[in-house]
């Protein structure tokens, strides 16, 4: 074999790797294990501004209105819009997009409240769910300790993020999903699970994580079958969580 041929192989020997350690990691803990290691800090730098959508992107928030939105009864979202962002306001639900989306690249940045309220799973907490079922964890995770598979940017549940790459409170973050549906035969049976690459402000926290299932809290559920393309969708789970420059490409 020459090293040509070990170079073009080392992507998918690594990939393979990843799964092997993914499974592994699966199989050792509990879901929310609070003994799990968290993530070590990453300093990402500093914020910029928005980044500008590609000519393909299909917009879901520019500042200008929650059109693309609707809550999870099919009326009207009520989050509050003010200087270019949409702000969760608690009690009135979560959000989702009108239009369904299956393999896709999203990219959604957000911020935590400058104010600091509460701790752990209380601190700027809201997730950003692809086909309405699987989750990136929103939370504010700048010195505030949580369970690893519930810190900021992990495959709720599953996956603790590679690195915590969290900025201040206060301070805007970008996600960019690259997200693969799960695949289901005629008769509901799993094909192929459901996987994401995530940067967490421009820095790899996943690749190509492969999901168990739905994310869900204290529990790993299995899939059930469902149709190729679901809403996203943004939770209230009660803080002040706001977003900005939300934009998705169908893959």
């Amino acid at each position: 074999m020459t090293k040509w041929s070990l170079f073009l192989m080392a992507p998918a020997l690594l990939v393979g790797a990843a799964a092997v350690s993914q499974v592994s990691d699966l199989q050792r803990w509990a879901v929310h294990d609070p003994a799990r290691p968290l993530p070590r800090v990453v300093d990402p730098g500093p914020a910029g501004p928005p980044a500008p959508a590609p000519a393909d992107a299909v917009p879901l928030f520019d500042g200008n209105g929650l059109s693309a939105w609707t809550n999870m009864k099919g009326e009207p979202a009520a989050w509050k819009i003010e200087n270019g962002f949409m702000e969760v306001v608690g009690g009135k639900g979560s959000i989702r997009t009108k239009q369904g989306f299956g393999d896709c690249q999203l990219h959604v940045e957000w911020a935590a409240p400058a104010v600091v309220v509460g701790e752990g799973q209380g601190r700027g907490n809201s997730g950003v769910f692809l086909m309405d079922t699987y989750e990136v964890q929103v939370l504010d995770g700048w010195q505030n300790t949580t369970y690893a598979d519930g810190i900021t940017a992990a495959i709720y549940g599953q996956y603790p993020p590679l690195v915590n790459a969290c900025r201040k409170p206060g301070e805007w973050q970008t996600y960019d999903i690259v997200f693969h549906a799960p695949r289901f035969d005629k008769d509901g049976k799993l094909l192929s699970p459901a996987r994401m690459t995530v940067l967490h402000n421009g820095i790899l926290v996943h690749a190509n994580a492969e999901l168990t299932g739905p994310t869900a809290h204290k529990a790993r559920p299995p899939y059930q079958a469902h149709p190729e393309k679901l809403p996203i969708s943004l939770q209230d789970h009660g803080n002040p969580v706001r977003y900005r420059n939300i934009w998705v490409r169908e893959l």
